[in-house]
Formats: C-alpha cells, structure tokens, sequence
C-alpha cells in the first residue's frame, strides 16, 4: 500500500512529499521526535511544538502543536473562527498526547488559543507554551510568528564569542530594565512610553560603550502579564515582550548590540511561574508542568508554580527554552533567577509545609539533576556563553563541573559579599573600624567558586533606599563615598554587576513605571560620579589584572587588610605577564592622611594611574606626582614603600610592573635548582 510521507524542509518552510511502499509515521511529529521529548532531550522542541508557518500541498498555512496528555480533547480558536471552541478540533497524537492540526486559512500575525476540555468536563483557553510572540498585556493570546528570516550580521562577534572566557576575560555587566531605563514622553495615545527595541538599541549601546560596560543584563523580556511583576513571573517563555515591539525587532537588538561589541545576558526564570489562567498552571486540567503535590509545587511566599523537575517532558521545556535564547536569537548568556529556590524544597516553607527527599534530606534531587543536564548541553552546543546562578545560600560547588559533582554553572552572583559590602558602606565613618572585616571577609572564600560581585536591582527597592541614599554623610560625602565604594569594587576579585542609575547617583528608589533621573547628570555631584565610574571601567578594561586572575589567588595580594582603626584597605591585583599590576589604596573615613604611607611588592616605579581627588571628580585638584619611587623604608611588612597625601574618602590606583610574588617564588626554586645543579 503507498503512503504519502511528509518531510519538512526547515530551509524552506515546506513539507515534502514522497511515495514509499512503507508505512512510517506521516506526521510532522514523528515518534523519534516523540521519543527525544519523552526522553527529555529533544533540544529543538521548538520546532515542532507551537504554531509553525508553512506549505503542504501547495498551500500555504500554519501547523500548530501543544502536548496536553490529560487533556480530554483540544481545538484551535481565535477570529479566525470566531473563538468557537468546537469549530477547529485538533488530532491527538500517541504515546505522549500532543495535539495537532495545519490550517491553510491561517497566517502571520493571527492570534490564537487552545481551548483546552478537561476530564472534569470544563474548558479552559490557554496561550501557546511555546508561542513566539504574544499580545501586548492586558490581551493575553499567543500570534503567529516566524523568527527564521531575520538577517544576523554579528558574525563577527559570535566567532569571537566561542573563544570568551569567563574566567579570564573582563565582565563589567550593566543591568538593565527596559521598560524603565528611559521612556518617552506619556501620552493619551502612548500611555506607556515605552521605547521600541530598534530605538532602545542604539540608544542604549551608544550609552554602555561610552561608559565602558562589557554586557548589557535585561531584566523582564519573557512575556509577563503584570508590570510590577519586572518580568519574574513569565507566562510566555518563548515570547520576547511585546511592550518593546516584534520579536524580529528584539533579534534587531541583539543583532545591532553585537556589532558594538556588547554582549546581551538575560534573566531567565526556572524556579516558578504565575497562576494565570491563560498559562502553564494546571495546563490541561491537571499539574502538567507543576508539581502534584502543593508542598512542592507552590511557593507560599510568592503565590507562585514550581516547575515539576521530575518530569522529562517538564525539563525538556526549560533546557529547550534556555537552548532557544542562545541559539535562535543569539544571546550570550542566561543569568538563571532564584536558583536557591530550586535547591531546596523548604525554602520559603515552614514545618509541614514540604515533603523530604528519598534520603530524608531538604535537597531537591531532581532539579540538582535538571542543572547539571541545562549547563552541561547549554555550553556544550554554544562555546563562550555564560550561564549565571543567583544563587544565596552556601551550596557547595555551584560552579565546579558536573562530572566532579557540581552544578557547572559558570559564575554565581556573590550575595555575602553584596551584603557585607552594603552593611559597611551605610555605616557612619566612626563605626567602620569595628566593622573592617566585613570588607576583607569575601577574600576568605573568594576562590571557593567563580563569583560575579553585583549591586542589583534588588538592592534599590521595597524602601533599601538607592545606593547614593544609602551613603551616610553630607551630600558630598555621600559622593566621595560612593566612589570609594566602586573604587573597592572593581578591583576586588570577580566580574562585576551595576544596576542602572546606580553610576550616576539616583536619588529615588529605582520604579518600573518611570524612567531614570536622567536630569540629575545636569547637577556636578552626579555627573562627577558618572565620569569617576567611567574611568573605572575604561582602567577595568583596558588592564588585564582586573580581571584575567579573578579566579585565581595569584591575582590578589593584601598590602593592608588589617587598618582598621583608619579605615583604609591596600591590596595589588597581580597580571600573569607581570605588566601593568595595579596597587589599590582607598580611604573608607573623611579624614585626610597627609602622611599616609603604603607597602609596595617591589622596588620598581608606580605610576598613579587613578585619582579621585581630580577636579573632574569634585575634589581638591591638589597638584601631586604621577610617579613614585619606592624608598627602602619598612612599612605593612614590605621592605619598600612609597609615601602618598592621601585625601579623605581618597581613592589612588598605582600601576606598575612587576613579577607577583607567586611566580617569583616559583623562580626563586627554580634558581636554587639549577645553582645546586
């Protein structure tokens, strides 16, 4: 008996046909793509599972596919049909319970549902899963969509990309929510202002490579319902949000980032989604995607789904979603929301409130495996990119390889040293010498995994105050600061995060529903602290002691991290080659230290490459040297010194060349070896 077989040509969007005297499975959806998803490793699911643009016999239309197991039945409606839920009914598909149909009628840009009738006999409408696009909120329907035509020309920057470490290469991420970075002006007709991702693109590369950031990280571009949600409860995982316009205008952001060299990570949530109807919660009727049990499948703290970890077909979604950002529109890493949330199955829960392990324990095993599984295929299918964990307890090995037990993300937001951090800088001067260890303290674990120091979002909201508010002093104490505070900052160990405003001083606590404060760069405090920032970041770049050793202790040295009755830290960032190793001295009290004298590693000339007592910077623009020669006078233990007026609240960096200690050790050996020899 002859079968008509259907093979889809994914070139050219069209299905092909053939005549055999076989009788394999003719759908598009075959039973190996069947099998991949039961398996949980059909990485393209995205392919065939959602609403795909195409030709079949000659006609043009759409085929659409959702997995609805429980489902009793599934149709198909929109305006194309008028939403009547018995007009358009879907085939079911065995084993799994997919549901598919192809419709010639249908076209780009049509919206449509999947009207969903349960076992209990109800009906429910429920947006695309895997939708490329969704309506603009409060409408909530999945539209037609086709990603495959856009035209990349960031080549260039993607064969860089495959050569990016992120253990040695620099990171200085700005963080970024669209909606709120900058807005137009509201109107009746545009009451949310918000800018297109065309416009938003040049605008925002022109401001980040001026500055000096390396990546852009955006907060909220999975489509999401509620605004004040800042995109951390999806209901749309494969949808960019429409509030900022098409997705072919978000693969233009990304596409034009690119080729101003800078580097696009977004947040990506895992750990939960919302309880709207029209979403993923009890999709055919049943906890499809959540798990069963509420002690396990629900935050209590956040009214949220927790995604069942333990289904292959559940974690097949996520890594299949993750694989979707990175390949299909180029994104360079995912910074993966509330890890810690997933670890644990009594988090945010209290007695009662959860179910152990099988060992009886608090670890969730399964979405252990599920992290592992994402960061392994993840990196192994897209060389260079990075995959963050915000991560805020003491879980060991975060970062490690999964073949030695560990999670294998790439960085882990470092949370204890943030609050360290923020606890000291909010202190009066006067109490920071009984507080010196808060600043020194990170370095005892610096190296027990790969850390990504940040000031995020997080920190400048729900009344935290903003980062200049946090300050304490005079207004133009809380400027110096603040400098000081960046100053520490970039050259401590780990790649580095800065929420928007925060380099230039907002004074009002960050908010999703108005711009930045970008008239205060008008006043000189604010403006001052922008360029002072700005030259962080340019010295941060541009010497690969800040950052190529991040990982490493060779990259770090205490001049004096125990001052603590003045309040000032000395540290050297070592540079493998030897060249351009920069001293850090920085002065946490307004109180001037004329006769401030500091340890050096070597005998060889320091150059002051940094000094926050410039003019430029609002300070005294006292006329001093740009070279220092170290003397032969003891002082922090060091054989040579050298002596620097240094200001109140004074930020000076020194570079100078020099073989770290580690390697001259090393040589030393090597010279007694050979002179025994």
């Amino acid at each position: 008996m002859l079968k008509k077989l259907l093979f889809y040509d994914i070139m050219n969007k069209k299905i092909l046909k053939r005549e055999e005297s076989v009788m394999p499975d003719t759908r598009f959806i075959t039973e190996f793509d069947q099998y991949l998803f039961g398996q949980g490793t059909h990485y393209d699911l995205y392919n065939k599972l959602g609403a795909h643009p195409m030709t079949v016999d000659g006609e043009e239309g759409v085929y659409f596919a959702v997995w609805a197991p429980n489902a009793e039945a599934v149709s198909l409606v929109g305006n194309f049909n008028e939403w009547d839920e018995n007009a358009t009914p879907m085939e079911r598909l065995e084993p799994l319970g997919i549901y598919e149909i192809f419709l010639p009628e249908m076209k780009i840009g049509d919206i449509y549902k999947y009207c969903v009738t349960t076992k209990a006999g109800y009906t429910i409408l429920k947006a695309d899963p895997y939708g490329f696009q969704a309506e603009l909120r409060p409408n909530n329907a999945s539209v037609i969509a086709d990603i495959s035509d856009f035209k990349w020309q960031d080549s260039r920057w993607m064969k860089k990309r495959e050569k990016f470490d992120d253990k040695k290469d620099p990171m200085f991420v700005y963080e970024v929510h669209p909606g709120s970075w900058k807005k137009h002006e509201q109107t009746e007709e545009d009451v949310d202002g918000f800018y297109n991702y065309r416009e938003m693109a040049h605008e925002l590369a022109k401001y980040v490579k001026d500055m000096g950031y390396t990546h852009v990280e955006l907060m909220g571009i999975a489509e999401h319902p509620f605004d004040g949600s800042w995109g951390y409860q999806v209901t749309n995982y494969f949808a960019p949000t429409s509030r900022h316009g098409s997705p072919e205008d978000f693969q233009y952001f990304i596409n034009y980032l690119h080729q101003q060299n800078i580097g696009v990570i977004l947040d990506w949530v895992p750990a939960h989604f919302p309880r709207d109807a029209f979403g993923l919660a009890e999709f055919d009727g049943t906890c499809l995607y959540e798990y069963a049990d509420p002690r396990k499948g629900e935050h209590p703290d956040w009214g949220t789904k927790v995604f069942d970890y333990g289904k292959t077909e559940v974690r097949n979604f996520l890594i299949c979603n993750a694989l979707f950002w990175l390949e299909k529109y180029h994104v360079d890493g995912l910074r993966v929301d509330a890890v810690a949330s997933m670890l644990y199955l009594d988090y945010g829960r209290e007695d009662g409130q959860w179910v152990p392990n099988i060992y009886g324990g608090n670890e969730n095993l399964e979405a252990i495996e599920f992290f592992k599984h994402l960061n392994t295929i993840v990196k192994k299918r897209n060389p260079g990119i990075v995959m963050i964990a915000e991560e805020s307890t003491a879980w060991p090995k975060v970062t490690d390889k999964a073949e030695y037990g560990g999670l294998d993300f790439s960085l882990k937001w470092n949370m204890g040293w943030m609050h360290d951090f923020l606890e000291y800088m909010k202190l009066d001067p006067y109490f920071r010498k009984y507080n010196h260890t808060k600043m020194n303290f990170a370095m005892v674990y610096a190296y027990s995994e790969n850390y990504m120091l940040v000031l995020s979002h997080d920190e400048v909201v729900h009344l935290k105050c903003s980062m200049i508010e946090k300050m304490p002093g005079s207004y133009e104490e809380k400027f110096k600061n603040l400098m000081a505070g960046y100053a520490f900052m970039t050259g401590h160990p780990g790649k580095k995060l800065l929420f928007m405003g925060q380099d230039f001083g907002q004074h009002r606590e960050w908010s999703e529903e108005r711009e930045l404060d970008w008239f205060l760069l008008e006043k000189e405090p604010n403006h001052q602290l922008q360029l002072f920032v700005k030259e962080l970041l340019h010295l941060y770049k541009s010497n690969k002691c800040l950052y190529e050793y991040d990982c490493w202790p060779e990259g770090f040295e205490w001049i004096n991290a125990d001052d603590g009755d003045r309040s000032i830290f000395s540290f050297v960032r070592h540079s493998a080659s030897g060249k351009n190793n920069m001293l850090f001295v920085i002065n946490f009290t307004p109180v001037e230290r004329p006769d401030y004298r500091v340890g050096t590693t070597c005998r060889r000339k320091h150059t002051l490459v940094l000094n926050s007592d410039d003019k430029k910077f609002g300070g005294k623009g006292k006329r001093r040297p740009k070279e220092y020669k170290p003397a032969k006078k003891e002082c922090d233990g060091r054989k040579y010194s050298i002596q620097y007026k240094l200001p109140a609240y004074g930020v000076a960096v020194f570079k100078f060349y020099c073989i770290n200690s580690g390697v001259r050790l090393c040589m030393d050996l090597l010279k007694n070896i050979l002179k025994n020899y």
